[in-house]
């Protein structure tokens, strides 16, 4: 975790930001931060834990809750300074239990400390999202007429159905970044917007056509019927020919 003030730009995830004002971004194992040949830290801090500290905890398994460690873009947190001001206690509290005598508390008490302080973190990134109001709704609405183009398409049997990827990568996000906007803004993740719009066509389709449920799960890009009749189901609580049968009657 780093909380600093640059000058200069920093490439984080695919892109380059401007860190001028001071924000926080997250790093998991294996991922890079860099910087321009004119960067410099101004101030700041920075916390590094090996993972195997976690795994000693119950935090080791809630860890993928915190979701903007998988961030890839657009996703550093900017935090005011009053936030800051809570981030450094909570830091200055794990530096003096690691810096005193271990004991039998000392791994605990890292170990709440840290969960607490991404607590704080995810908070404050809830609020970045209600804040910004205008730039989340705009990408809302991209990705809705996103979704629509692509189930416009007469068949879907060549490009299949689309995944959460497909759509983040068009409007620039991550995938966890795209399906957190959407759960906040909207109460649906992306995934669950997919197989809305999917059960919308299959339900088109039912009504329109003749055509055999096996015949319309490869229009709708489905290798397997099965699993086309799972997701229909699970969705209605009946499955297309009950749903079909149903809409005849």
């Amino acid at each position: 975790m780093f909380c600093k003030k640059h000058k200069g730009n920093l490439k984080y995830g695919q892109s380059y930001y401007d860190f001028n004002e001071g924000s926080l971004i997250f790093l998991a194992p294996d991922q890079l931060v860099s910087g321009n040949s004119e960067a410099e830290v101004v101030e700041g801090w920075a916390l590094f834990f090996h993972a195997d500290l976690l795994n000693t905890s119950p935090l080791g398994k809630r860890i993928n809750d915190y979701t903007f460690f998988y961030y890839d873009a657009n996703e550093a947190l900017f935090v005011s300074d009053e936030e800051k001001g809570i981030l450094r206690d909570n830091v200055k509290n794990i530096e003096r239990e690691y810096s005193q005598n271990i004991d039998t508390y000392t791994h605990s008490l890292i170990h709440s400390n840290i969960e607490l302080l991404l607590n704080y973190c995810k908070g404050f990134y809830g609020r970045q999202f209600i804040t910004r109001v205008k730039s989340t709704k705009a990408i809302v609405q991209r990705f809705e007429r996103l979704l629509k183009a692509y189930f416009q398409q007469e068949t879907l049997i060549e490009k299949g159905i689309p995944d959460v990827k497909y759509f983040a990568t068009e409007l620039c996000l991550s995938p966890n970044y795209l399906s957190d906007l959407l759960k906040r803004n909207t109460g649906k993740t992306t995934q669950e917007y997919i197989h809305l719009q999917l059960i919308d066509k299959a339900k088109m389709l039912l009504w329109s056509s003749e055509k055999s449920i096996s015949e319309i799960a490869y229009t709708l890009g489905f290798e397997h019927p099965s699993h086309f009749n799972k997701i229909f189901k699970g969705k209605l609580g009946m499955s297309p020919k009950e749903y079909r049968t149903k809409f005849h009657s």
